[in-house]
């Protein structure tokens, strides 16, 4: 709707994890270069936790889009699975073909699929999204999985990403086995105040609008206070403020507009449940204090 308005060739602030707008933090940046070297050296597991909204899912994105043709991925976006389906739809996406359901018969073809691979010099990765809904016993499948290997190396790189509810349910004593193969854990934080601002900027650049100062100064700040740096909530806002200022017919999008966006959101939030009503709560409170957000004051309408 207002794509042209401002002259975007693409929306800027879209919710889906579009890796054309990875915007390397050190944070982002960090995660996915330990993601690469833990596929390559194929030595244990890895783990990626952050709140939601962070952008692990842009992380994943990234790095599905950085692997080479020597790599294949298996990426498990439904984690409400048992141990079986867990197999079978790790085949599936393998495209490696089984005759029988049993998990004997599952394993047999997922170990042979991988020495073939193996013997040809291609790594084979699971990708496993959203793993804090897996239960412990599908988890324990996960962890056997990584039993499947050769004298001389693992065949299989296993990754988990997930909500900080992950982090919990691996520290648990049932699960030291687990714990002690993850070779690799990473918490993504939230963007800071300057990374926010470079964000915003990043995204529009990429948008295909040459106007770096879209918003203003202390709309900017305006977002960092709403948004506390969390990604997901950075873009609702944006979105909602440029179509606000589209509406307004203005230039250029203010603190003003942001405030609207940031009270519109508390009428109809687009997250799932259960975190929707913890972001009204987050965005409620930043309203209270519109006084100051960030490190300057705002003004309505600067």
């Amino acid at each position: 709707m207002y794509e042209k308005f401002y002259r975007f060739e693409h929306t800027p602030f879209n919710m889906t994890p579009d890796s054309k707008f990875f915007y390397p933090s050190q944070k982002h940046e960090e995660a996915l270069s330990r993601l690469l070297v833990a596929i390559s050296q194929r030595n244990g597991f890895a783990v990626v936790t952050g709140e939601i909204g962070s952008g692990k899912t842009t992380v994943c994105r990234t790095l599905l889009n950085k692997l080479d043709t020597a790599t294949k991925v298996a990426l498990i976006l439904n984690t409400h699975l048992t141990r079986k389906e867990l197999l079978t739809t790790i085949l599936e996406d393998l495209n490696i073909e089984y005759k029988s359901g049993s998990k004997t018969h599952l394993l047999s073809a997922l170990n042979d699929y991988l020495l073939e691979r193996a013997k040809d010099g291609v790594n084979v990765v699971i990708i496993i999204d959203e793993a804090q809904n897996l239960t412990p016993s599908v988890l324990e499948e996960v962890r056997m999985l990584s039993n499947l290997e050769t004298e001389e190396e693992k065949l299989l790189q296993i990754i988990l990403i997930g909500q900080p509810e992950l982090k919990k349910k691996l520290s648990h004593p049932n699960m030291i086995q687990f714990s002690q193969r993850i070779v690799f854990y990473y918490h993504l934080e939230p963007l800071d105040y300057n990374e926010t601002k470079e964000y915003i900027r990043h995204r529009i650049h990429k948008a295909g609008c040459l106007n770096e100062t879209l918003f203003t100064a202390l709309a900017l700040d305006a977002v960092y206070g709403y948004s506390q740096g969390i990604p997901r909530l950075i873009n609702l806002i944006c979105h909602n403020a440029l179509l606000n200022g589209f509406i307004s017919e203005s230039t250029i999008i203010t603190a003003s507009h942001v405030k609207e966006a940031a009270e519109d959101l508390l009428h109809n939030i687009h997250l799932k449940e259960p975190e929707k009503e913890t972001k009204k709560v987050e965005i409620q409170e930043a309203i209270k204090n519109t006084a100051i957000i960030g490190p300057l004051a705002v003004i309505d309408g600067q």
